[in-house]
């Protein structure tokens, strides 16, 4: 079992940033969204690991107060 990384892990993380907004131009709200849900299906599949992903579930979940 790993253990989700919180921690800054991105290199040039402002960078990443701007391609991930760049990605996202032009798209409707809809697309949006599609591209959001396959980036994480891509994502999740290259972790891998149930037990991190259940971790990063957990960690995105809204926190009230």
């Amino acid at each position: 079992m790993s253990d989700l990384n919180l921690a800054p892990n991105i290199d040039d993380p402002d960078g990443f940033y701007q391609e991930l907004l760049a990605a996202h131009e032009g798209l409707s709200k809809e697309d949006s969204d599609a591209y959001n849900a396959r980036l994480i299906l891509i994502l999740s599949n290259h972790i891998g690991d149930r037990d991190t992903l259940r971790q990063a579930l957990k960690a995105a979940q809204k926190q009230d107060g």
